[in-house]
């Protein structure tokens, strides 16, 4: 295990990488204000499902950012993953099924590979009450194509004379 001070600074880190990329993934493709919109949905519901699982004790964040304001993973609900959410849809825009189920696991199972890491080797994750690595990777799999859907809709219905990249 690795002491507080080092998880603090990986969270750190983390936290100034994101930001860096944020805005370039954002920007970079039109209409931004869908980019925006799937970006706020995901941290909203990230941050819903994070706190279930939080309250039922299921899974716990002991190194964590702010921790005496939020028992949730702030920087995963509200910044990586939305972050990570935005870019595969990003790069699935124009894709058929297949090719969204190949991106899909070549960014679900870096993540997993991570969280795998961060159960076994620091203090910025336990799980309780049976939780597995495989629920991570159900869930991560059914949000990220959930957000996928949400694209589908928003690009058929509601802009369909913007200008999509």
């Amino acid at each position: 295990m690795f002491n507080h001070k080092f998880e603090k600074n990986l969270l750190s880190a983390i936290f100034i990488i994101n930001l860096i990329l944020l805005i370039p993934i954002i920007t970079r493709k039109k209409p931004i204000k869908v980019w925006i919109l799937l970006y706020i949905y995901n941290a909203a519901t990230n941050v819903l499902k994070d706190k279930f699982v939080v309250n039922r004790k299921i899974v716990k964040y002991p190194v964590r950012i702010f921790p005496n304001v939020f028992k949730i993973h702030v920087l995963f609900d509200l910044f990586v993953y939305p972050t990570i959410t935005v870019l595969f849809n990003q790069m699935t825009m124009k894709d058929k099924p297949l090719g969204i189920l190949v991106k899909l696991f070549s960014f679900i199972i870096p993540m997993i590979v991570v969280e795998y890491w961060a159960v076994r080797k620091t203090n910025l994750i336990t799980w309780s009450k049976g939780w597995k690595l495989s629920h991570t990777f159900l869930g991560l799999t059914l949000a990220t194509l959930h957000s996928r859907v949400l694209l589908g809709f928003l690009k058929r219905k509601l802009w369909r004379n913007e200008e999509w990249g």
